[in-house]
């Protein structure tokens, strides 16, 4: 059993090497390639402060109406470490947020072990959370985070009326209203407003760099001057002070000078894809239409039939597509996550169709 599953690793790389077009997201960002995003000349920042590290915070704080904003190496870190403090000025533990939180799901419980935070999950996992949802929380939270896109979702997004009301909703109620903006980038085309409009309606954003925009890594929390300030006292404390950022930072800002204003355009392909699946029994959309770049595939296909499927498209047509399921949901059916970026705009539409159905199919 060993050698035949290192003999199908083999395959697979050598598979893979060898395409020569993706289907997903802005194709392999090779090393090389994201060291490239580092502009020779870049001002190196010391320990976070000054140099591109400057430049980029104060190009994000601007471009989300902030007073300020912090760089830090990781989401993980960003997203506890603002819930801590938003937790620490109101003297309560709970935060608020949707079943499929991302802190909950994907971080060890960190809020909770490093930070002694409370998650009360509002709504059910496979549905947007709606204001109606929140009425159902009697204990006076910390904070509302809210995610936009939620990505367990497809990359739903609750309409701007339900998203202002759930924000007020968390002020009536003296609590901090944060945004998990990890993908606000693919957010601001759906509701035809920018950036800073919609993290108008929140105390504190978190934004992140490599997802959807492809730098190497990092992100940034934008807010209050004072409530940046004290986020940065814990950027210490979690050893994220590193002696230099520089190389994330740079990267970070060619790639959001490079691929920001893609948004709406890979909003349409993805929403022309959507179109182009209208009528095939062999795949369901969700959300139909998407409501930014990315969405989910649901195939009724067992991952083994999945996985060979695929491999059989990228050793005969050198074009790479789903190495695995984005989720199991049921004995025989498979969820993929396709995000539209610039390996996607390769593809026509009906090109689209095409291989999703021999995924489907065989």
């Amino acid at each position: 059993m060993a050698g035949t599953r290192a003999l199908d690793h083999e395959r697979v790389a050598e598979a893979r090497g060898r395409c020569t077009h993706w289907l997903n997201g802005h194709g392999p960002l090779r090393p090389a390639e994201l060291l490239a995003t580092i502009p020779p000349d870049v001002d190196p920042d010391r320990y976070g402060d000054g140099g591109v590290v400057g430049t980029l915070e104060a190009e994000v704080a601007a471009l989300l109406g902030k007073e300020a904003a912090l760089f830090l190496p990781t989401g993980t870190m960003a997203q506890q470490i603002v819930l801590r403090v938003h937790a620490g000025r109101r003297g309560r533990r709970t935060v608020a947020w949707h079943p499929s939180c991302h802190l909950d799901w994907h971080e060890g419980r960190g809020y909770q072990r490093l930070h002694g935070l409370v998650g009360v999950p509002a709504g059910r996992a496979g549905v947007p959370l709606r204001l109606e949802d929140l009425g159902a929380i009697a204990e006076p939270p910390a904070a509302l985070l809210l995610e936009l896109p939620q990505r367990e979702l497809g990359g739903t997004l609750p309409s701007w009326d339900e998203l202002g009301a759930m924000a007020g909703w968390a002020r009536e109620r003296g609590a901090a209203v944060h945004l998990d903006g990890a993908r606000l980038w693919e957010a601001a085309p759906f509701y035809g407003r920018p950036e800073a409009e919609v993290a108008g309606l929140f105390d504190t954003v978190y934004v992140s760099f490599y997802k959807g925009l492809g730098a190497i890594a990092g992100c940034c929390v934008a807010g209050p001057a004072d409530v940046v300030a004290e986020v940065s006292e814990w950027r210490t404390r979690h050893g994220g002070r590193v002696f230099g950022l520089w190389p994330y930072a740079a990267s970070a800002l060619t790639s959001l000078h490079l691929r920001r204003d893609r948004m709406g355009r890979y909003w349409e392909h993805a929403r022309a894809i959507a179109r182009a699946l209208e009528g095939t029994d062999a795949v369901r959309v969700v959300p139909d239409p998407p409501q930014s770049r990315m969405m989910h595939l649901q195939l009724r296909v067992t991952p083994e039939d999945l996985r060979d499927r695929a491999l059989a498209v990228a050793e005969e047509d050198g074009i790479w597509t789903f190495a695995e399921p984005f989720a199991v949901d049921a004995p025989g059916l498979v969820r993929l996550e396709l995000s539209v970026g610039d390996a996607t705009l390769g593809f026509e539409p009906e090109e689209v169709r095409r291989l999703v159905e021999r995924l489907a199919r065989g």
